[in-house]
């Protein structure tokens, strides 16, 4: 089993930005695709981004297309979501996922969860 724990989250004003990291511990995470979602108050969770094993692949929300950038440390077991641009709308409680993917391609359902990070954009 993998546990993802997240780290990064705060205020920050629009405009500004902030680094979300992950870190995954437990069986052979280096094997395990990652992802992050968020979730506003009163809305569904969302996929944000996500990174497969390797990290020579990644796929983006449409919200976070040109805005965001998701990582892998050089240790694989480690994942980090860079956001610039924020904005108001952004503001949510970010959430680090893994999935056992060794496969081609990053997936978008994921099996394990962190607690979640949050982040609040001010206008």
């Amino acid at each position: 089993q993998v546990q993802p724990v997240e780290s990064g989250g705060g205020l920050v004003q629009a405009g500004g930005s902030l680094r979300l990291s992950c870190a995954a511990s437990g069986r052979t995470p280096s094997s395990y695709a990652m992802g992050w979602f968020r979730q506003a108050p009163g809305k569904e969770r969302e996929f944000v981004a996500g990174i497969n094993w390797s990290g020579d692949s990644t796929t983006y929300a449409d919200s976070a297309k040109g805005r965001f950038a998701i990582s892998r440390g050089n240790a694989k077991n480690t994942v980090y979501l860079q956001m610039n641009s924020l904005k108001p709308e952004d503001t949510a409680v970010y959430y680090c996922a893994a999935v056992f993917f060794p496969g081609v391609g990053v997936p978008r359902k994921y099996d394990y969860w962190g607690q979640g990070t949050q982040v609040t954009v001010s206008s």
